[in-house]
């Protein structure tokens, strides 16, 4: 008999080649298993349900669809969707807006962002209406070409003074000290969301393997599943993914670089 992992891997290759949601029965069938066996299966390796993992996987999809595609009726068809409703209601709950405003380059959504140089690096800040939708480490230039380049027709404001606070406190954050919790507006699918909710509750000062977030959210077996979160984490700082380190105590990747990880690690330890 086939592993759970084995069993997990084959059904998120056949929702792949179908770029989205199958259903269970089917993906049992291709796993020689039962739904209901599949389904502790993804859980205990994901900490997602199958259909979950699709839904992530059709959103994607329809990010890259949404660019290319001559309407919204053809995108909604084109990423896998049976009514223009659907689409609407789930893409827009994870993207933050509706479907034609992020075909659109988001148009007439306010972005406001602020930069504040550190001993890290550049810190660009950049925020909704609703809270922090991305913090980035490095040089102010680059990380404000790729916000651009993901919203082209938003409008990008630098307002100083309404994000001082913000700025202060991340400002904190990369010299170890302690700092107000910040409201976000970050995307991303269920799991992800745990791992990230774990992650703040890291104390300053401390860190976790990776194994021990995945004990953390009741996953145990998902160990590559909380990497993959801690590196497609959006607002740096703000969910100190800088706090999990490999089983041996190697610092691994980080999206900053491992110079930054191992300077933000010793101002807290200190």
């Amino acid at each position: 008999m086939s592993s759970p992992v084995v069993r997990v891997s084959l059904a998120c290759h056949v929702m792949t080649d179908a770029g989205g949601p199958v259903p269970v029965d089917d993906l049992a069938a291709r796993a020689a298993c039962s739904p209901r066996q599949l389904q502790r299966d993804f859980v205990d390796v994901l900490g997602i349900s199958p259909r979950q993992y699709g839904q992530a996987l059709r959103s994607e999809r329809t990010r890259a669809t949404l660019r290319t595609a001559d309407s919204i009726l053809d995108a909604a068809f084109e990423a896998g969707y049976g009514s223009v409703r659907g689409f609407y209601e789930e893409t827009a709950r994870r993207l933050g807006m509706t479907p034609s405003e992020y075909a659109s380059g988001a148009p007439e959504q306010v972005l406001l962002w602020s930069v504040r140089a550190t001993g890290i690096g550049d810190i660009v800040a950049v925020a909704t209406p609703r809270g922090l939708a991305a913090v980035r480490i490095g040089d102010r230039d680059e990380l404000l070409a790729q916000v651009a380049g993901e919203f082209p027709q938003a409008m990008l404001e630098r307002d100083d003074a309404a994000m001082a606070d913000v700025m202060d406190a991340l400002a904190a954050l990369a010299v170890g000290r302690a700092a107000p919790s910040l409201p976000l507006d970050v995307q991303g699918t269920a799991f992800q969301a745990r791992v990230w909710s774990a992650l703040q509750d890291i104390p300053a000062g401390e860190t976790r393997t990776y194994a021990e977030v995945a004990e953390t959210i009741g996953s145990p077996t998902s160990v590559r599943a909380v990497a993959r979160a801690c590196a497609t984490n959006k607002v740096a700082l703000a969910v100190p993914c800088h706090r999990v380190v490999r089983s041996d105590g190697s610092l691994a990747g980080y999206r900053w670089g491992l110079a930054v990880k191992r300077t933000l690690l010793q101002v807290e330890g200190a």
